[in-house]
């Protein structure tokens, strides 16, 4: 089973979760590469003032083509700006248009932004009407359970979506006050997809295949999207897929071929950003990467450390290196 957004037939039902200052270009294609089916870019904000800086550039569709279906999402809450926004980036490239209402980020929340528009369905419904009639290509919305525990309203979110056009609707399973404390619930995601007939993706604490094929069974949605969980493990996608597809456990990854994953992501971040800013990104990741296994946690201090791409990039082949000749042929046991 696979799933379609309009027109575009994605090989799989695990996606990858936009998220700021994490999915990138180089981490996209990384994630595509182990089978994630969509990989949508990080939050753009709907105002074009903002898009000469170079964080803006970077997320914008034209940045993001590299063979993969383009899938930008916007955030902003006037409707005339996002429909302007929606046709602009369909105008340099974007596949797919998607709808930030899931962000519970106080900065972005304190500008009528993210989900602080889940409480407000009238301006919402204003926004989807607006979006999909600037734009040829389908229109999506990653959203939250409802503004706070007592107001879960994702179901009506959802009926509003699909009256408008919308071609897909992703479910975070908590509220916008519960941020990513505690655990997702399901239910509500249940509710949606009972709701409506347009593809729903479940969203939230999906860190294994069997808690991918779970969250499929309970609520019955058309697709998984992994976000966390692929921080420092992109090849979760190759797992999720296996289970899904075969019910089949993947070939846990031979260490070694681990560390060819790692050495290349970091060449890609120091291509895509440049010296300066690719050894900063790069941190993130190997904080990730460095949860692996004992030998490589102890060297995290000296890796964050590094001031410049050829002693980040050393340091990493010798810490993950000595991974590989301590066990050279040996799987990575998880």
């Amino acid at each position: 089973m696979t799933l379609a957004i309009g027109p575009h037939a994605l090989g799989g039902r695990a996606l990858l979760a936009p998220m700021a200052g994490v999915t990138d270009p180089p981490f996209r294609a990384l994630c595509a590469g182990f089978g994630a089916a969509l990989a949508c870019g990080e939050m753009l904000s709907a105002d074009p003032s903002l898009w000469h800086t170079p964080k803006s550039q970077r997320r914008m569709a034209a940045a993001g083509r590299g063979g993969m279906t383009v899938a930008v999402q916007l955030a902003g809450s006037d409707p005339r700006a996002l429909a302007e926004a929606a046709r602009r980036q369909q105008g340099e490239g974007a596949d797919i248009i998607d709808l930030n209402l899931g962000c519970p980020a106080k900065k972005v929340c304190d500008k009528l932004c993210g989900s602080a528009l889940l409480a407000d369905e009238e301006l919402v419904a204003r926004i989807f009407d607006a979006m999909v009639n600037a734009v040829d290509v389908p229109v999506t919305v990653k959203i939250r359970t409802g503004p706070d525990p007592s107001r879960r309203n994702a179901t009506r979110i959802a009926q509003l979506a699909e009256r408008s056009g919308l071609a897909a609707i992703a479910v975070h399973g908590r509220t916008r006050t519960d941020r990513f404390l505690g655990h997702a619930e399901y239910d509500s995601i249940r509710a949606v997809k009972q709701a409506v007939r347009i593809p729903v993706i479940a969203n939230g604490d999906i860190n294994t295949p069997a808690q991918a094929a779970a969250v499929l069974a309970m609520t019955g949605a058309d697709a998984v999207m992994i976000g966390r969980s692929a921080l420092g493990s992109p090849w979760i996608f190759r797992d999720v897929n296996s289970f899904l597809n075969a019910a089949q456990i993947a070939t846990p990854l031979l260490r070694s071929s681990i560390a060819t994953i790692i050495l290349q992501h970091l060449e890609s971040l120091y291509a895509f950003y440049g010296e300066y800013t690719g050894v900063r990104m790069a941190r993130k990741h190997l904080a990730r990467y460095c949860e692996l296994r004992p030998e490589t946690r102890a060297a995290r201090s000296g890796l964050l450390a590094a001031e410049n791409s050829a002693s980040q990039f050393a340091l990493a082949r010798q810490v993950f290196g000595v991974v590989k000749a301590a066990a050279d042929g040996e799987e990575l046991q998880r």
